[in-house]
């Protein structure tokens, strides 16, 4: 298993306190069997807005993550269409699910509209099948780490909500969350401002980092279930039934 680096690059991370962002070792969070590589996650992000502050906040997660030794890919939901206005064989349908099946752990930032998340975020998870594809559940055992950016006071409704549908969907999704609360304040050309809002983003990337270290080599033990088992045990006797 690859060694962690005694030092970060915080080139790219203007905000870090020189020498507190630490690196994270796998070799001990990770069981023996586990795969070696970067941990690979895929950010979500629900606006197409050109300033689109959940995007941007997503970003400076995902410098944290590469930062700490983590593997990013990002999902473009432009041209994705609704849910049931295509099927899967439509190009962003099979992007976004290929990302999936890909990925070892997630975040979704999406902003509060009307309360809630946005239309872009919610189709991109109702994109994501919960049921097997080639015999893989898309996002079973997975970890997931939720964010949310609000253009006025800061609330939890959508990640309350990322939370329930992380938990729908089978994901280990982790405890820290992060809220940003006036967004138009906390950005500037691009790139998130220093103070506590910036440092609980990295507290969450460093938190869904740890996780994933710890559980993609053991995620099929912890989501091994007795009602599932049962379900197989049964269709095979179907099968051989009516041989």
């Amino acid at each position: 298993m690859k060694q962690p680096n005694s030092l970060i690059d915080t080139s790219d991370l203007p905000n870090i306190v020189e020498g507190q962002l630490k690196p994270i070792n796998g070799t001990i969070l990770a069981p023996d069997n586990d795969p070696g590589h970067p941990p690979r996650i895929l950010l979500l992000y629900g606006s197409l807005r050109e300033q689109s502050y959940s995007r941007i906040a997503a970003e400076e997660g995902a410098r944290v993550l590469r930062a700490l030794g983590c593997e990013t890919k990002f999902f473009n939901p432009s041209g994705l269409p609704l849910p049931g206005d295509a099927d899967e064989t439509q190009p962003k349908v099979q992007e976004l699910r290929d990302l999936v099946m890909w990925s070892e752990g997630m975040v979704w930032c999406s902003p509060e509209r009307h309360g809630t998340m946005t239309a872009v975020m919610k189709a991109q998870i109702d994109w994501i099948p919960l049921a097997p594809i080639g015999g893989i559940r898309p996002t079973q055992g997975k970890t997931l780490a939720i964010m949310q950016v609000c253009g006025g006071s800061q609330s939890f409704n959508t990640v309350n909500e990322l939370r329930i549908l992380g938990r729908w969907m089978r994901l280990l999704t982790i405890p820290n969350q992060s809220s940003v609360p006036k967004a138009w304040l906390e950005f500037e050309n691009g790139r998130m401002k220093a103070g506590p809002l910036y440092n609980r983003i990295v507290d969450v990337m460093e938190e869904l980092a740890r996780f994933t270290w710890l559980t993609r080599a053991r995620k099929d033990e912890l989501v091994d279930r007795y009602s599932e088992r049962v379900e197989s045990a049964e269709d095979v006797r179907k099968r051989v039934g009516q041989n």
